[in-house]
């Protein structure tokens, strides 16, 4: 089945020219069938780039699939056309009301600010607030991840002291969860962070499981019990050049930056890149859709039930 995406939208001709199965929301609404409802929070800059890379693996599904994507109102976006932003998005008070199968709050560049310090970090709060009442299902991704972790359970994050950068292996550490359903026992998926977790909190969280972790890169991938709140301390929705343009960006602005591990063979820049994340990209993300949101969400999303808060459970 496809996704479901406005055909103006810049992703939409990208997929289409990948033969990834996309629709027209008008020949959608033709068909008798209630699509999941993904609502898109998108913080990256590169906002076009990022929709396009988890539209891909939204659309790897035998589910009918349609996208909503949000942005922030007290951070307006400076690297992607307001045309674009006005005609594809939406900000929290309009959909505030609304009900979703499934969300995901992706990560931004933001690594060295305190939480608080975010200038949207409020406005971040009351949306992670609401999808416990409002969204069945919620993915955060690396510094979304991490905001996530600290806000919901009070894990903290520390700084590292050089980038977290390349592409690393992780092993499955309780295969028998859905997410990691047909996974290999080991697998690699791409790192751009400064920043990692402490891995005390997680310990001490009642709540939290450890699925996927590196020996180097650290736990991977997080959730709890019910999977309704999912944490992936990583990339694995980046293309095969991700990687590349980011480090030759770098290069060209004179920062101080790595190559890539483990991303160039024999971690040769001038050598074409190794894509040897993208089949675990997809997977996680059709488990995703498949257990934690059409095999669990309620087919009227009126009965969907709030979310425990735990942190209210802990201070009783």
């Amino acid at each position: 089945m496809p996704l479901i995406i406005p055909k103006e939208l810049p992703a939409y001709e990208a997929l289409a020219s990948e033969n990834v199965f996309v629709m027209r929301k008008e020949r959608a609404q033709s068909q008798e069938i209630r699509p999941l409802r993904i609502l898109i929070l998108n913080l990256m800059p590169t906002k076009i780039v990022t929709e396009t890379q988890l539209a891909r693996l939204l659309a790897n599904s035998p589910l009918q699939v349609q996208v909503t994507f949000l942005q922030t109102a007290t951070h307006p976006a400076t690297h992607t056309p307001q045309e674009h932003m006005k005609a594809f998005y939406k900000t929290f008070d309009e959909v505030k009301n609304e009900r979703f199968d499934g969300m995901i709050i992706t990560g931004a560049p933001l690594e060295d600010m305190d939480y608080e310090q975010v200038d949207y970090w409020d406005e971040l709060c009351r949306i992670m607030d609401y999808t416990k009442t409002n969204v069945y299902s919620t993915i955060h991704l690396c510094w979304g991840a991490l905001a996530g972790l600290y806000y919901h359970f009070g894990v903290r994050k520390v700084h590292l002291p050089q980038k977290m950068f390349g592409v690393f292996e992780h092993r499955v550490t309780r295969p028998s969860n859905p997410l990691v359903r047909g996974f290999d026992e080991v697998f690699y998926a791409p790192h751009s962070r400064w920043a990692g977790l402490n891995e005390q909190d997680i310990a001490d969280c009642g709540e939290l499981r450890v699925l996927a972790r590196s020996d180097i890169a650290g736990p991977m991938l997080l959730s709890t019990d019910s999977g309704r709140q999912i944490f992936v301390i990583g990339h694995p929705e980046y293309d095969k050049y991700t990687l590349d343009t980011e480090y030759r960006r770098d290069v060209a602005q004179g920062k101080e930056i790595n190559v890539p591990v483990n991303y160039y063979p024999d971690d040769d820049p001038d050598r074409e890149p190794l894509f040897r994340w993208r089949a675990h990209g997809h997977l996680l993300y059709t488990n995703w859709l498949n257990y934690y949101v059409y095999q669990n969400t309620p087919y009227d999303l009126a009965e969907l039930q709030a979310l425990k808060d735990f942190r209210k459970e802990r201070r009783d």
